[in-house]
């Protein structure tokens, strides 16, 4: 009888087609893998705090990501005496950087994520060149049930928006090493949150805060929204039939702040916990996840993966001059402006507090300069872990 393993995914549209492939890994391999939930990366989070800190978890590989690691480190195991230079190769150096914790390898990447805005093509003539013009555009294009600008109003997804414009208005939220305590009651921030603040009144829907990147992508995909934002991996939805929007948008680069174009980005990888029992059939399925077919499956519907190989194998086919091969140079020119979380044990508490406050202004329970400062005070406690 074959080994079975137990596995917890990250899961979503832009994760679920890849799963489909564990049913080639059992036949090639003899091994019976339990997907025991694929969950909203909030969810998964959740899970992984309660199980693993309460000793109940036992599974053989999970999902994780780079600003999520350093604080699920006490659970994972190092990878490094079981990859050799052959096994990562073909990763690109960024994302095995990111993937790295203290100089050890604690999972192997599976894509980076950076976005790109989207805009309907039959409502806009070209996008936006600046954040106030995209915020006046999206006003206009407000009407009845189409919005003008969707965004997520909660979780990583918020902050992710407050985070980069932030930057992009000249602000820089962390500094340096220790403690990832945040800078946010600043000019910058300012400019942010009301940015932020005017597309929630003027342009976005009134659930805006009840809603992450899932419930984001489905109005845009069903054509309700002008202009939106999204990670690589959720490009073939707006394609599929059914879309709404196929063939009736584009993609393009963030505008720019007055400091330049910045970007929220992040490495998900998988990882293998310390509750593994069978390590060798556990460091299979890890390699065939991250496999060069895997990836180059993954990237044919739009993510962008963290093998080299595989965004050739994906960008090789795309006919010269196609909306894909656009993306792919866009692709290109949005990983030089990427915006990195710090690696820290106590970032994870430090982005709740944020997006947590940030929110509070979103709803008109307190004003823009009364959330920032609480914002900051209240997260800068939980960097130093006196929340």
């Amino acid at each position: 009888m074959g080994s079975k393993l137990r596995v917890l995914l990250v899961g979503g549209p832009m994760y679920d087609p890849l799963y489909s492939r564990l049913s080639d890994f059992e036949e090639q391999e003899g091994i019976t893998v339990e997907v025991a939930a694929s969950l909203p990366h909030p969810e998964l989070n959740d899970r992984v705090e309660e199980e693993f800190s309460s000793e109940e978890a036992s599974y053989d590989l999970i999902s994780t990501h780079v600003k999520y690691a350093p604080s699920q480190a006490q659970w994972l195991s190092p990878l490094d005496e079981d990859l050799d230079e052959g096994d990562l190769q073909h990763f690109s150096p960024l994302t095995l950087e990111l993937a790295r914790i203290d100089d050890s390898l604690y999972g192997v990447p599976r894509m980076l994520d950076v976005k790109l805005l989207l805009y309907r093509t039959d409502l806009l003539s070209s996008p936006p060149a600046s954040w106030e013009e995209l915020l006046e555009e999206a006003a206009r294009l407000r009407f009845g049930e189409t919005y003008g600008f969707v965004f997520p109003g909660k979780e990583s997804g918020l902050f992710g928006h407050f985070f980069e414009l932030h930057a992009m208005a000249g602000g820089q939220m962390f500094e340096g090493e220790g403690p990832p305590v945040p800078r946010l009651n600043d000019e910058a921030g300012r400019w942010a949150l009301g940015l932020l603040k005017e597309l929630y009144e003027r342009a976005a829907p009134e659930e805006t805060p009840e809603w992450h990147y899932d419930e984001v992508a489905a109005c845009f995909r069903e054509g309700r929204a002008a202009i939106s934002t999204d990670w690589p991996g959720g490009f073939y939805t707006y394609e599929d039939e059914g879309s709404a929007v196929a063939g009736r948008f584009d993609l393009a680069l963030y505008p720019e702040g007055r400091a330049g174009r910045f970007i929220y980005a992040g490495c998900h990888t998988f990882a293998i916990p310390n509750t593994v029992r069978d390590r060798p059939a556990a460091l299979a399925l890890l390699r065939f996840l991250t496999s060069r077919e895997s990836q180059a499956r993954e990237a044919r519907l739009g993510t962008l993966p963290a093998r080299e190989d595989s965004v050739e194998d994906a960008r090789s086919a795309d006919p010269e001059g196609s909306q894909a091969a656009r993306r792919w140079s866009l692709l290109d020119e949005a990983k030089e402006s990427v915006l990195i979380p710090p690696k820290h044990p106590n970032y994870p508490v430090v982005e709740d507090a944020i997006w947590q406050g940030i929110r509070e202004a979103l709803l008109g329970h307190k004003d823009i300069k009364e959330a920032l400062r609480q914002t900051e005070a209240t997260a800068s406690r939980a960097a130093e872990g006196t929340r």
